[in-house]
């Protein structure tokens, strides 16, 4: 007999009717009941909810029944009758009853109590069969089919760049170094110092941290086109908003400006928002009620009315001119510390913020540059509770000025040879922008840690399952 998602059942699908016998597969939640009958929590992952089994014990073999215990996986053939009990419309009154795998509870790890998110992130293997990942990983399935719906629709060709690279786009230098040679008896040249001339690429090569500069490549003869791949940070630092392995989301336009670019990336957000709210409510319903109170509420903002513009200038002046203190000082030319975002979104607008216009000096080598000398044409959109969800730019089309402020920042012009081609042959105003696919999963479940919102975080330390 073909098994049944319990999604299926429990939203009543066409087909699937009372008092038909249906077999259902999942691992038991919990078990409860007397010595005449049990009642066995079932859940498949295919939803939040389990399915409630009815098994009257004088129909089931004591030592099969002994075998049901949380954790176990079990096959269930029975009748779908309407239930009587508070909590679910539906229930099935056992006749079958297989157990496909035991789960012993004396250590078995998720047994029924709360657990912390501490705890779960040390049996990341398991923390799936928890409601709270479970809602969290098909959360994150949904966000993913609708970033890719999103840009078909909108016309972007989706681009695969490489993980392995040559170049640092970031310019930042904290990248993870890929290499094939012998650390034990490394290659040395004339001068003493490693010979990458050995190494399986010719040369350094390391993990990459983002996928823009090749995207630019691509928008610069397709178009538009967004990457959606893994990226790599060797950054040793161990907050709630860190990874050192996280997928990002990056498309790049030929022809869009900063306003475009900020156009499509607010558009972009209201749509996979809503894409939540409409196809995983019961998802977000679970979490709101048992994590955070308040995120469907803003969620639904989200879609309210548009997000408040302004430079980073005028976002400096508000900061200066408030009565916060904050842990970091405030003055115009930093960077933008996760407190003086959060002020400005949760406290002073109350909704989400572009930022645009930044000093040159803290953004990134090929942010087109302003009139003015000082500020490049940046952008970021803050979120509440998350701080900087999205960044991007307008990008310096003009081969003199990205030459001129590479040169500054001493970087390695032969490296990035082939990108300063696509200004030299052909050159078009083109914009993109980022946005960390983790960063969007705590905006939308609603979790406090970034390490909670993938599958298995790779963090300083830690390269666990």
């Amino acid at each position: 007999m073909k098994n049944i998602r319990i999604y299926d059942i429990l939203k009543q699908k066409e087909g699937i009717e009372i008092g038909s016998v249906i077999n259902v597969k999942g691992w038991v939640r919990t078990k409860r009941g007397n010595s005449a009958v049990n009642f066995i929590a079932l859940n498949d992952g295919s939803i939040v909810h389990s399915l409630q089994i009815v098994a009257d014990t004088e129909k089931f073999d004591a030592e099969l029944l002994k075998k049901v215990t949380t954790g176990a996986c079990l096959s269930v053939t029975g009748k779908l009758v309407a239930s009587m009990g508070k909590g679910q419309s539906v229930e099935i009154q056992a006749e079958q009853i297989e157990v496909l795998g035991t789960a012993d509870p004396e250590k078995y790890p998720l047994q029924k109590k709360g657990h912390s998110m501490e705890f779960l992130r040390e049996i990341a293997h398991l923390r799936f069969r928890t409601n709270y990942f479970g809602c969290v990983m098909r959360l994150r399935h949904a966000m993913a089919f609708a970033i890719h719906q999103y840009f078909n629709d909108h016309g972007f060709v989706y681009m695969h760049t490489p993980l392995i690279t040559g170049a640092d786009a970031e310019g930042a230098g904290e990248m993870f170094q890929v290499t094939t040679l012998d650390l034990e008896n490394l290659p040395r040249n004339e001068s003493g110092k490693v010979d990458y001339t050995k190494d399986f690429f010719g040369k350094i090569t390391s993990l990459t941290v983002s996928g823009q500069l090749n995207g630019e490549l691509g928008a610069l003869a397709l178009g538009k086109i967004y990457t959606f791949g893994p990226t790599f940070r060797a950054e040793n630092s161990n907050t709630p908003r860190h990874l050192a392995e996280f997928w990002m989301i990056e498309p790049e336009m030929a022809f869009y400006d900063i306003t475009d670019n900020m156009d499509l990336a607010e558009d972009f957000i209201r749509y996979v928002v809503k894409y939540a709210l409409e196809h995983n409510p019961d998802d977000l319903q679970f979490l709101n009620d048992m994590f955070d109170k308040g995120l469907i509420e803003r969620l639904q903002h989200v879609d309210k009315e548009p997000f408040q513009r302004l430079t980073y200038s005028e976002g400096i002046d508000i900061l200066l001119q408030s009565k916060h203190k904050f842990e970091v000082p405030v003055k115009w030319g930093i960077d933008l510390q996760s407190e003086h975002e959060r002020f400005l979104v949760e406290q002073h607008f109350g909704k989400p913020v572009i930022l645009t216009d930044y000093p040159k000096e803290i953004k990134a080598f090929y942010m087109k540059q302003n009139d003015d000398g000082r500020t490049v044409r940046g952008m970021d959109i803050l979120f509440p509770k998350i701080g900087e969800i999205i960044g991007g730019s307008e990008r310096e089309s003009d081969l003199d000025k990205l030459l001129g402020i590479m040169r500054e920042r001493n970087m390695n012009e032969d490296i990035l040879d082939w990108y300063l081609d696509t200004r030299r042959f052909g050159t078009a105003p083109h914009s993109g922008f980022g946005l960390g696919f983790e960063r969007l999963m705590l905006f939308v479940t609603g979790m406090a840690n970034i390490r909670d919102v993938i599958p298995f975080p790779r963090t300083p330390q830690n390269a666990e399952f």
